[in-house]
């Protein structure tokens, strides 16, 4: 798998990345890697939008457990992904990159309203997109939103950044004798509950034939070693290889 197979990409960050080392917020260090990353991704000619979750700030599923209403503790969330995609933005545009973030839910004086065509034609000039604020609706989650956003901006593959280099049949951080898979189908996942992505994204790129590329973002110079055919990770897919 090498970067030369795709155009178009999707990358899939969870919120508690950039955290770097802290326990909550945005580490504006770990910001300024991860987009330095990015750049090094856009250089090779690739189109990349991204999807960036809101678990650093606050979860909507955790909120809902402590009491609160479940569609407030949801938009609630995605205003933290409003949050996170702004600061994505000031560390690409710090080194150059020309950035866009589109936002599910209105919000004008901060970014643009969530709009497809106007998205790919920011892609085609070569400019990164961040679409925040998930589907702008509740009961959804950012991992659907990812799916969702790559199968409408047509993306040839999904790449989820995560802490861990793929995925195992059993949490590695807890089994140390897990098993690391090279390479899955969709239908795999979903029998085996496999924690990849929730069961309607893994189902909504099964349905789009979009591969779904899991790899540890946290380790420095990774995406551009996935990308290259180098890195560590898992791949998703219709075509099953065996593990």
């Amino acid at each position: 798998m090498t970067a030369t197979r795709f155009k178009r990409i999707l990358l899939k960050l969870s919120g508690e990345v950039l955290m770097g080392q802290g326990q909550f917020g945005i580490d504006p260090a770990t910001c300024d890697r991860v987009a330095a990353e990015v750049k090094e991704a856009v250089e090779t000619g690739l189109e990349v939008c991204m999807v960036v979750g809101g678990g650093n700030i606050f979860r909507g599923l955790a909120g809902a457990a402590q009491g609160f209403d479940r569609a407030s503790a949801d938009y609630m969330g995605m205003l933290a992904t409003v949050m996170n995609a702004l600061a994505m933005q000031n560390a690409l545009e710090k080194i150059d990159v020309q950035t866009r973030v589109q936002s599910a839910i209105p919000m004008a004086s901060v970014c643009e309203p969530y709009v497809r065509r106007r998205a790919e034609r920011h892609m085609e000039k070569g400019r990164v997109v961040i679409f925040a604020a998930g589907t702008g609706l509740p009961f959804f989650t950012t991992d659907t939103t990812a799916a969702l956003r790559a199968a409408e901006m047509n993306c040839d593959a999904l790449f989820k950044g995560t802490s861990v280099d793929g995925v195992y049949d059993a949490d590695p951080k807890k089994v140390p004798t897990a098993k690391r898979y090279d390479s899955l189908s969709y239908d795999r996942v979903l029998a085996d509950n496999l924690k990849v992505m929730d069961a309607s994204a893994v189902a909504l790129c099964r349905d789009n034939n979009i591969p779904i590329v899991v790899f540890n973002i946290r380790d420095e110079g990774n995406l551009s070693a996935v990308l290259s055919g180098e890195g560590t990770s898992t791949i998703v897919q219709n075509e099953t290889v065996s593990a």
